[in-house]
């Protein structure tokens, strides 16, 4: 799924995993779905060099071959496995999006630590008890000023979770410099991940007014961002799993997603453990300077048939597209004997007593996955789990922005997701998912979803729900 490429100039490692090298050509993947077979090797200190590349829907049927003299030679050709999405479609806004959620999840970082490490007075409870950090106010206001200044105010609207009530209490001046110091230090990063960082520092006037342009109250029509900044707050105070996501919705329909799940480690079995198990055991294993232990961004947009995953930038590193962008495709498991399936952590997020006899009804054999946030979105589209089931207690209401970006990602990436009825999940009645049969059901593939559909069925009357 190619992003916007165009104006590309850059020295590309032969030995990076962008790279892959034949006896006859060396194929460079730009982002997903798009790939540069470069022919006629010419290499200076190992490396090739590639000036001003370009996907657009007019040059599809050509092939970009490199010169002895570095330079691109454009030959026609029919075979080359350019992706049939239009390049033009929500390129730019994607690759923004991406770019902004890896500046988050790298705020998110340092906020986690200093969480981890001492007692601080960063975690707040809102009405509904549920807790809120510094991260949470600090990621919605550095997205929303990227999303403002690169796409330009008047054309972004922003429906999100939190919002200014707290923060512009008389008793909360010191909450208040603790967001604006960890937006401004974040910000001052831009430049890393391939944006423009503010001229001067934002002040408390600046933060609040990004955080609060979020503002939205969504609907059928128009275009608008749903922003999570941090979903699953609770795994995030825990030391344990969360998610940064983003989406962008049109007429309804969302049509673009990215999920930053910094915690995710990248072996699967360390998913079913707590991550501070998984931080312990990574000090007692130093990792190569080549390895990718935790950490990533996965995205997509609508119709591209494909999902990409990312590592989160670490360290002084600067973000360098594609960044080791991998495809992500879901599991090929189709009998619920060999699924694993995952849920909320939560109790009071969903009726684990119904799921579990739900699961023993129809075949599942494994113990549930239980992670927090959409975390469980991105399982599933990288294979490692095959089922999401949520059942609400009575009452509760879904929100647009804990499901769009995870939703769209499944579903490019080969999954489907509905509600309990089979229905498509419908964002375009506001802050809500309105009219959600029972729950909602995300499966690897179509049989699986199949089966998990009919076993709700013959299983919702004999419960308490």
């Amino acid at each position: 799924m190619p992003l916007n490429c165009s104006s590309l100039a850059t020295k590309v490692p032969h030995t990076l995993g962008g790279l892959k090298t034949t006896d006859t050509a060396t194929t460079i993947h730009v982002g997903g779905g798009g790939f540069f077979n470069l022919f006629n090797k010419t290499h200076q200190n190992n490396s090739l060099y590639i000036a001003s590349l370009s996907l657009n829907k007019s040059n599809s049927s050509q092939r970009y071959c490199l010169s002895s003299s570095s330079s691109f030679v454009m030959e026609d050709t029919k075979d080359v496995g350019f992706s049939t999405l239009e390049p033009g479609k929500y390129s730019k806004e994607l690759d923004i999006a991406v770019r902004a959620v890896q500046m988050a999840c790298f705020l998110c970082q340092k906020v986690q630590e200093s969480l981890i490490s001492k007692t601080t007075s960063q975690v707040q409870a809102k009405d509904d008890n549920s807790p809120v950090t510094i991260a949470d106010w600090s990621v919605q206001a550095t997205v929303s000023w990227i999303l403002s200044e690169t796409l330009g105010s008047r054309n972004v609207a922003i429906i999100a979770e939190e919002d200014v009530q707290t923060l512009s209490k008389a008793d909360s001046a010191g909450l208040l410099e603790a967001v604006v110091q960890t937006v401004n230090d974040c910000l001052a990063e831009a430049p890393r991940f391939g944006l423009k960082a503010p001229g001067t520092s934002l002040g408390c006037s600046e933060v609040l007014e990004a955080i609060s342009r979020c503002d939205s109250t969504g609907g059928p029509n128009g275009r608008f961002w749903a922003l999570d900044p941090v979903d699953g707050t609770l795994g995030f105070v825990r030391g344990d799993q969360y998610a940064v996501a983003l989406a962008l919705i049109e007429d309804g329909e969302v049509v673009l997603g990215v999920l930053g799940c910094p915690n995710y480690p990248m072996r699967k079995e360390w998913l079913s453990y707590h991550h501070r198990y998984h931080r312990i055991i990574s000090k007692l294993t130093p990792p190569t300077s080549e390895s990718w232990d935790k950490g990533c961004v996965i995205y997509t947009r609508r119709g591209s048939g494909e999902a990409w995953m990312q590592p989160l930038i670490q360290g002084h590193k600067k973000l360098v597209w594609p960044n080791s962008a991998t495809p992500v495709k879901v599991s090929t498991i189709e009998n619920p004997a060999l699924a694993t399936f995952c849920e909320p952590v939560e109790k009071a997020n969903s009726s684990h007593s119904f799921t579990a006899g739900l699961a023993h009804s129809v075949g599942l054999r494994k113990q549930p996955l239980r992670v927090y946030s959409m975390v469980k979105y991105a399982a599933i589209a990288r294979g490692d789990a095959e089922i999401f089931m949520k059942f609400a207690r009575a009452g509760y209401k879904e929100k647009i922005w804990d499901h769009a970006a995870g939703v769209i990602i499944i579903q490019e990436a080969g999954g489907v997701v509905t509600d309990a009825g089979g229905r498509p999940l419908d964002f375009s009645k506001g802050m809500y998912l309105e009219g959600l049969d029972r729950g909602i059901i995300a499966c690897a593939g179509a049989k699986l979803h199949e089966k998990i559909i009919r076993a709700v069925d013959a299983s919702w009357n004999s419960s308490s729900l």
